[in-house]
């Protein structure tokens, strides 16, 4: 080949071929070059020895450099080392990539994707086989492997609905307390916390350090998002400065991503400039075009607020202004109606009280009837059975002087005295006469007397 690099080490690997040029460089020993390789030149080299050789000639002779090609039976191991073929039209050039760099590369190259590898050559001695130990690989195309891995990942996210604007949730109006996640030590913080400081100087805001660059920020920031979001937070802000895009590429990992999408509180991206979009831009609930807009698009403006509750107090006055009518209103109606109520509630009782006594004083006057009915009915009786009814009839009841009735010829005997009691009163009378005649009765000196007082007592 005509390239003065190649050419060098063509001609070092004739020089140690192992070929004498003639029976006395067979006999010689090493040439000066083995020699000063530190190789041992032996008579008759072995399969090993010759790998050696050459991966020694092939590892210190290149330098290292890009080769471009088309990618083809990639494979990630286990190990995470990588294995693949770069070919073009004539040729193809087997290719190893390390777990420590192949960590680095954001996603997988594609079968036929054209690449730049940058690495260094070296030979697999057990199998004799050279190869290209890649550090770098990029893909041709622009934007490279970081544009690559991050279309296919945001095609994802867009076919499981994560980007949509429909899933965006509003941000709070006045939030008590905002999380954020950044580099503590970065101008990022400084930023965020300047402007909420002038804006809404009562909000309080809990910071959660991550690292926002390098193989580990992703997983970080991930983490810190899904811890914020278990606090005692209005909204939470992911926020980084500018950068290229392998700077900013733990915003575009899956983890963060899924960790935006899973907050319940919503997320604000001030991630970058405003020529940066990241996949965590993508998902959040708002993109700012840098960690101050971010701050000013969560915090409201002090004056804004003032001017608001200025407003709400006018509305307050005037809704309970409103309230007032609308209750001293309904009060009166409801009075009237009370009064309505009560009037007629009034006629009711004093209709129904009339009618009540109406009805009591003719049961009052049918139970006295009644009993008065009774009454008479029972004197009657009475004054039939009476003794007086019969004195009166011009019976007489004869009565000794302890008032007993005498009722037999034998109970006057002569001389005795006794009353005999009339309608009118008792005449007193002494009885006359032999016994067994009969009485006579004449009335005694007192006769008059005792008649006209039990006439009175009788009466």
């Amino acid at each position: 080949m005509s390239d003065g690099t190649l050419d060098l080490f063509a001609g070092r690997a004739r020089a140690h071929s192992g070929e004498p040029s003639s029976a006395a460089d067979a006999g010689a020993g090493p040439s000066e070059g083995l020699r000063a390789s530190g190789l041992p030149a032996p008579r008759v080299w072995t399969v090993r020895q010759v790998n050696r050789a050459v991966r020694l000639q092939l590892e210190q002779g290149l330098p290292q450099l890009w080769v471009a090609g088309e990618v083809t039976n990639f494979r990630r191991q286990r190990s995470g080392h990588c294995y693949f073929t770069l070919k073009d039209d004539v040729a193809q050039l087997r290719c190893v990539m390390f777990r420590r760099e192949a960590a680095r590369l954001p996603t997988d190259p594609r079968e036929g994707m054209m690449v730049k590898v940058f690495g260094g050559f070296t030979l697999y001695e057990a199998r004799g086989v050279y190869q290209l130990v890649a550090a770098k690989l990029e893909a041709e195309s622009e934007g490279g492997m970081w544009k690559l891995a991050f279309d296919r990942l945001k095609r994802r996210l867009d076919a499981e609905g994560l980007t949509d604007a429909a899933r965006k949730r509003g941000l709070p109006p006045f939030p008590g307390t905002v999380g954020i996640v950044t580099s503590p030590t970065g101008a990022a913080v400084r930023d965020v916390i300047a402007v909420t400081r002038r804006r809404a100087p009562w909000v309080r805001l809990l910071v959660r350090g991550t690292r926002v660059q390098g193989r580990e920020a992703g997983e970080e920031i991930a983490a810190a998002i899904s811890t914020l979001a278990s606090r005692d937070v209005d909204v939470i802000v992911v926020a980084r400065g500018g950068g290229t895009m392998e700077d900013l590429w733990g915003f575009n990992e899956e983890a963060v991503a899924r960790a935006v999408a899973s907050s319940p509180v919503p997320v604000v991206s001030g991630v970058g400039h405003e020529t940066d979009v990241t996949i965590c831009d993508l998902v959040a609930d708002l993109r700012a075009a840098t960690p101050s807009a971010a701050a000013e698009a969560v915090v409201p403006d002090r004056r804004a607020v003032v001017r608001i509750l200025d407003n709400l107090g006018t509305r307050l006055g005037k809704g309970l202004a409103g309230q007032a009518r609308s209750r001293r209103w309904r009060l009166d109606q409801a009075r009237d109606l009370l009064h309505r109520r009560g009037r007629r509630r009034v006629e009711t009782c004093r209709d129904r009280l009339v009618r009540e006594r109406s009805l009591l004083a003719g049961i009052m006057r049918e139970r006295i009837a009644r009993h008065r009915a009774r009454l008479t009915r029972g004197a009657a009786a009475m004054e039939a059975l009476s003794p007086m009814s019969t004195l009166a009839r011009g019976y007489a009841v004869p009565l000794d002087g302890r008032g007993r009735l005498l009722r037999k010829t034998a109970d006057f005997p002569p001389a005795l005295d006794f009353g005999l009691r009339v309608v009118d009163g008792e005449v007193a009378c002494t009885v006359a006469g032999a016994a067994g005649a009969g009485p006579a009765a004449t009335p005694g000196r007192a006769g008059r007397r005792r008649r006209a007082g039990r006439a009175h007592h009788a009466g």
